[in-house]
């Protein structure tokens, strides 16, 4: 059911763009440093490469891209037309022109994100709930963006019953 990932990605990206950029202060408070900042503008609910989207509008790093991986549908509740789980990834993409500190600040980007997944635990509402739980994996630093770029993936699953 392609409504299910929609639907969980809508709400992720509402839950993201409303705390990650508080989560991301509170990470610069206790490291002692400056970062750069998240704006609710940065988190965009899409799957595209960075080289294509850096070909087709303006990118401010660093930016959160999140998406739907993959839904399947476990029919785990009867009488349900969708009972099953949604596999979401955020992608932190922060990019420089020099490599100084620039895996760190991916490390405290990715950790501000899995801070607002820690505090929104639970129901989201409309039949999706989060239980917790995610995987980062950190990518290699490469040319794009400002010159370098490096991306981290959080990878949650999110828990969906819909009619």
């Amino acid at each position: 059911m392609a409504q299910a990932g929609s639907i969980v990605t809508k709400k992720a990206q509402a839950i993201l763009a409303l705390n990650a950029p508080a989560a991301l202060s509170v990470i610069a408070d206790l490291e002692g440093v400056q970062l750069p900042q998240l704006s609710a503008h940065q988190v965009i609910a899409q799957n595209v490469a960075p080289e294509i989207i850096e070909h087709s509008k303006v990118t401010r790093y660093p930016a959160l891209h999140l998406y739907c991986a993959k839904v399947t549908n476990l029919l785990r509740e009867k009488f349900r037309t969708f009972s099953g789980e949604a596999q979401m990834v955020v992608e932190v993409r922060m990019s420089q022109d020099r490599l100084d500190d620039l895996d760190r600040q991916t490390q405290w980007h990715a950790d501000a994100v899995t801070r607002v997944l820690d505090e929104n635990r639970g129901d989201w509402g409309d039949g999706v709930f989060y239980g917790g739980g995610y995987e980062i994996s950190y990518g290699p630093v490469k040319h794009g963006g400002r010159n370098f770029l490096q991306i981290a993936k959080i990878v949650f699953t999110v828990d969906i019953s819909l009619n």
